[in-house]
């Protein structure tokens, strides 16, 4: 069978020294649509080092997400990636993300599920610095046909539907060019930028990254809900149910509860085609 669940649970951690600095994080958020305006004070915590944050999701890039793709070549681990789906992503972090920084990323197989048709991988990446734990990533990784291997079928990760009208909703532009910018921070795949390579999986033309409209939501709650302050946020997750195109629009709709937030995101041009759900973001 191409997935051992029991040698890759097994199988020891493997770690990698990573590093970044202030063009790594505006890299990244240029890739998010930040910017815009150019000059507006509350983009520019984005995009001029002098006053740069960094938004906690971050962590899904950093060191190109070797943590990912370590996960899919470990022992026990052996598939097909054109059966291979982004299911489901959740970040923790420990403390703030700094904008230069060097630390280590131990990754490892968590989990794996059998869903009958399919596996789930739950990849874990631990990353700290020398201060310290800075983040937990789980990056939930959808293979199908691999199931009916006889193991547990794992939590459900589903978010009872908020209640009532949401508290804020924001539309946001995914540019033309914007998947094409996105990978230059470390996702290659040309599924994101070939138009023949996405036909022969599927599409029209290429999408946009899932982790590119799941870091555009957070920088949204953020922006609108959190006062701009990425220092709030302690945690983010959320689940893939469908693809943007380039050129579409995401629709954000936010409920916020005590330390919570909980969003949906849809794609506008196409009826409000659901792509995020069971999205959550806790924060202080």
């Amino acid at each position: 069978m191409p997935i051992d669940a029991a040698k890759a649970v097994a199988a020891e951690p493997r770690s990698a020294e990573i590093a970044w600095d202030h063009k790594d994080i505006q890299l990244y958020h240029l890739g998010l649509g930040a910017g815009l305006p150019a000059t507006d004070p509350d983009e520019l915590r984005y995009t001029l080092e002098s006053k740069l944050h960094v938004l906690p999701s971050f962590a899904t890039v950093a060191g190109a997400g070797m943590g990912v793709v370590g996960g899919l070549s470990a022992p026990g681990i052996e598939v097909n990636l054109a059966a291979v789906l982004h299911g489901g992503q959740a970040i923790t972090l420990h403390r703030p993300i700094p904008s230069d920084g060097r630390a280590t990323s131990t990754s490892k197989v968590a989990a794996v599920y059998d869903k009958g048709k399919a596996a789930i991988l739950v990849l874990r990446t631990e990353v700290a610095d020398a201060d310290g734990p800075l983040w937990t990533s789980d990056a939930e990784i959808f293979v199908r046909g691999e199931g009916g291997f006889g193991g547990e079928r794992g939590p459900s990760a589903r978010v009872p539907a908020p209640e009532g009208d949401p508290d804020a909703e924001v539309e946001r532009p995914v540019r033309e060019d914007q998947a094409l910018l996105y990978r230059l921070s470390g996702d290659w795949n040309p599924l994101h930028a070939d138009p023949e390579f996405a036909k022969l999986a599927g599409f029209d033309k290429p999408i946009l990254h899932g982790l590119c409209t799941y870091g555009m939501t957070l920088k949204a709650v953020v922006d609108t809900l959190l006062g701009g302050d990425v220092s709030r946020v302690r945690s983010y997750r959320t689940r893939f149910t469908g693809v943007v195109f380039p050129g579409e629009t995401l629709r954000i709709r936010m409920w916020r509860t005590e330390g919570r937030v909980q969003a949906t995101v849809t794609a506008v041009e196409r009826d409000d085609a659901p792509v995020l759900a069971d999205t959550v973001v806790e924060h202080a």
